[in-house]
């Protein structure tokens, strides 16, 4: 039986990424002498918004999703982010291995708003892992698969998040619509010849406003 130890060090923003990715970086120790062979590891990673703080404006801007400050003790609870998997090479003692997890910028994806809303600070993470392992035993493999309670935890840098999406959509963010609301938007842009789309957002606003 081997006993695996999960750490998460670290976290940034690939650079090279087609689009926007976070790659947390894994320390995996075996605690118990056994040599590995590898691991074909799954990690459940999860947010815990109860465990940090918020401004008055993030508070504003999370209200869609969690309700009033006074109800928070019973509306915020754990977000599911992402279920992503990793081959890890073989090691014996311990190996450190990257963890990419790609992010989306749809606001109908309740962490890309959760995560837009937030100014500074940190956002608390578990991160839970599974799949199978493989002993190596002087040559034979054999396999076992990696206990349910194997955890850690992490807060990543909301900076760091930020950083990823400012690389593919600086100063930028995305709404999903419809087609035909999409279909009327461009009717409304080219009647008024507006150069772009933030311009057509804006002429709506200002006529609601004088409505």
């Amino acid at each position: 039986m081997s006993e695996l130890v999960f750490d998460c060090t670290g976290a940034r923003s690939d650079a090279y990424a087609a689009a926007p990715t976070l790659v947390f970086r894994l320390r995996i120790a075996e605690t118990s002498g056994q040599a590995m062979g590898g691991i074909a590891l799954r990690a459940q990673l999860r947010i815990e918004p109860l465990k940090r703080r918020y401004s008055d404006p993030e508070a504003d801007r999370i209200g869609d999703l969690f309700g009033e400050r006074s109800r928070w003790g019973d509306t915020m609870k754990p977000m599911q982010f992402a279920t992503v998997a990793q081959m890890v090479p073989a090691f014996s003692g311990s190996v450190e291995v990257d963890l990419p997890v790609p992010l989306t910028y749809d606001f109908d994806v309740a962490t890309a708003k959760y995560f837009h809303g937030l100014e500074e600070g940190e956002i608390p993470f578990m991160l839970l892992f599974s799949g199978t392992a493989f002993l190596d035993d002087g040559g034979t493999l054999s396999i076992e698969q990696i206990p349910w309670h194997k955890e850690t935890t992490f807060r990543l840098p909301v900076a760091v998040w930020r950083e990823a999406m400012d690389q593919h959509f600086p100063n930028s963010a995305w709404v999903r619509l419809r087609r035909d609301t999409l279909d009327d938007l461009q009717r409304f842009r080219s009647r008024l010849t507006l150069p772009t789309w933030d311009d057509t957002i804006e002429a709506l606003l200002k006529l609601a406003e004088a409505s």
